[in-house]
């Protein structure tokens, strides 16, 4: 793909962001997800005002690290096992993916082994798949106030992963529930839990996810263009 082509791939997606946040909610962050990308794939990005980008797997991202950790605020946001959590733990801006208490504790732990708090989101499960991580949906908040109390994280809100369908009335119901689910948590105000963000919507739905207020949305494909 020619820097124009990926310019212009960028372009177009902020665009539809801003058009389907209609003025009825802030544009969402767009975090470029660069999962098997090189860096120089990805260093282009940093000029076109891309300050973002997600990562899935702590070996690529370690391998791509040097070259990036400059230019750019690194999300984790695929699934971590706990024992890669020390690998990472200095490197990236915030791990979107929390979804049960072992894991939120070595977070925890490691993060304050490195003097710092670790930002963090708990991956919520909007359609219950049995397959994919994430808290089911009726246990969030109960989740939340289990892991509030470890002072090496820090709670910002929800991150979620829409199945994938082409039923747009599924998923725009699945939007407006998981958007419901984080207003009425935020609205309570609990201790040690702020919800500022709420991480969902891909390349295939992150128009939806922005017209139900996401606060950030990770987008690959539509930027890269498909594989293969």
């Amino acid at each position: 793909m020619t820097r124009e082509e990926l310019e212009s791939r960028v372009e177009r997606v902020r665009q539809e962001l801003e058009e389907a946040s209609a003025g009825r909610y802030p544009i969402p962050k767009l975090i470029a997800v660069t999962k098997t990308h090189s860096a120089e794939e990805i260093l282009p990005l940093a000029e076109m005002g891309i300050t973002d980008i997600g990562e899935n797997r702590v070996q690529e991202l370690l391998t791509k690290l040097p070259e990036l950790q400059d230019r750019f605020q690194i999300h984790l946001i695929g699934r971590l096992q706990r024992n890669k959590v020390k690998q990472i733990v200095g490197d990236v801006c915030m791990i979107q993916s929390v979804d049960s208490e072992p894991l939120a504790r070595e977070i925890h732990n490691r993060a304050l082994a490195a003097g710092r708090r670790m930002p963090v989101l708990v991956e919520i499960s909007p359609a219950g798949e049995e397959q994919k991580g994430g808290v089911p949906f009726e246990e969030t908040e109960a989740f939340l106030k289990q892991i509030a109390p470890l002072e090496g994280i820090e709670i910002r809100g929800l991150m979620a992963v829409m199945p994938l369908t082409e039923d747009q009335d599924y998923l725009d119901g699945l939007f407006a529930r998981t958007r419901g689910l984080f207003d009425r948590i935020r609205d309570k105000n609990l201790s040690g839990i702020v919800m500022e963000e709420l991480s969902m919507g891909m390349s295939g739905d992150y128009r939806l996810a922005a017209a139900h207020g996401a606060t950030m949305v990770r987008v690959g494909s539509a930027i890269f263009g498909p594989r293969g």
